[in-house]
C-alpha cells in the first residue's frame, strides 16, 4: 500500500490549474499552426495569425490564453493500492482549485447555485470525475472548460435503428447551429454509447485526447475523418468570419450501451481546448 498525502494532491491541482490556463497542449498548438497553412480565406489566415500570436504572448507573459478561465473539470485516476492521508481527497482537490485560481489570478466564474447566481469567488467547487484503477499511481488531469463552447454542446437519445449517416448528420448540425459562438476553429468531442450521463462524460473525455490521435477502432477513426471534412465544409471558418477551417479535430469516444439505446453527445471545445496532467 502506497501512502500519498492529500497535500500533494492539493499542490499539484493548484499548479495544473495555472498551467492549463497559460499553456496550450503542444499537439493542439501544432495543429493550429498547421491549420493556418491549410486555411484558404485571407481573413481566416489573419485570424489564425492573431490566435498564434495570442498563444505566444500567453506563454511569454504568463497570462491566460483566454479571459474565460473556465469551470475546473478534474479527471483523477486512483490506483487501488493508494491510501490517502492527511485529509479528504475531494476537499484537497477543491483547495487546489481555489489556490490555483486565486494565486494564479485567474477569473473566478463559478456560482454556488444556478438560480441564485452568487459567485463563490475562488472557482470552486470543481467538477470531479474519479476512477479507481489498478496499481499505486494517481493520474490527475485538469481541464478548464469555458462556457462559450460548453453552451453549444448537445445530447440526443437515439435508437438502435439510427444509421451512422444520421449520427454524422446530427453532429454536423450541432456544429452548424453553434456558428461563431464557440470561438472556432473548434475541437469536437463526441460520446457514443453508455447511458444519458455516460455519453456526456465520454464526449467531455474525448476533448482531452490529443488531437493528433485517432480512435483505435477503424469504424470510429473513419467517422472522425469524415466528420472533420464535413464540418470544415460548413464555411463557418476561424472566429466565424468564413473559411475552410471550422474544426481542428473530431475525437470520438465510445462505450457499451443498452440494447434499446444509442445515446450520442457532442461537447464542443474552442481553439483553446485546455488540459494539463500529471502522474504521481
Amino acid at each position: 500500500m502506497r501512502e500519498i498525502s492529500v497535500k500533494e494532491i492539493e499542490q499539484n491541482v493548484r499548479d495544473l490549474c495555472i498551467k492549463a490556463n497559460l499553456y496550450l497542449p503542444s499537439d493542439l498548438e501544432d495543429c493550429v499552426k498547421c491549420s493556418k497553412s491549410l486555411e484558404k480565406s485571407p481573413v481566416g489566415k489573419n485570424v489564425f495569425d492573431d490566435i498564434i500570436e495570442n498563444i505566444k504572448i500567453a506563454k511569454e507573459e504568463k497570462i491566460p490564453i483566454c479571459q474565460d478561465t473556465g469551470m475546473a473539470v478534474i479527471f483523477i485516476e486512483v490506483g487501488q493500492e493508494v491510501h490517502f492521508i492527511d485529509g479528504g481527497l475531494v476537499n484537497a482537490i477543491n483547495k487546489g482549485v481555489s489556490r490555483g485560481y486565486t494565486e494564479g489570478k485567474l477569473r473566478c466564474s463559478i456560482v454556488s447555485d444556478p438560480l441564485e447566481r452568487v459567485n463563490t469567488n475562488d472557482n470552486t467547487p470543481a467538477v470531479i470525475h474519479t476512477k479507481i484503477v489498478e496499481g499505486d499511481k494517481v493520474k490527475i488531469m485538469v481541464a478548464p472548460k469555458g462556457f462559450g463552447s460548453e453552451n453549444m454542446s448537445s445530447l440526443k437519445m437515439m435508437t438502435p435503428s439510427t444509421t451512422k449517416e444520421e449520427i454524422i448528420d446530427y453532429i454536423v448540425s450541432v456544429v452548424s447551429k453553434s456558428g461563431s459562438n464557440p470561438c472556432p476553429p473548434i475541437v469536437v468531442g463526441v460520446g457514443i454509447g453508455g447511458d444519458f450521463e455516460e455519453c456526456a462524460y465520454l464526449a467531455k473525455k474525448a476533448l482531452c485526447r490529443p488531437v493528433s490521435k485517432r480512435n483505435d477502432k477503424m469504424l470510429y477513426s473513419d467517422m472522425e475523418k469524415e466528420l472533420l471534412t464535413k464540418i470544415n465544409k460548413l464555411g463557418i471558418g476561424p472566429q466565424g468570419f468564413g473559411g475552410t477551417c471550422t474544426a481542428l479535430a473530431v475525437n470520438i469516444e465510445q462505450g457499451p450501451t443498452h440494447i434499446a439505446g444509442l445515446p450520442v453527445a457532442v461537447n464542443i471545445g474552442c481553439h483553446v481546448t485546455r488540459h494539463a496532467e500529471i502522474i504521481l
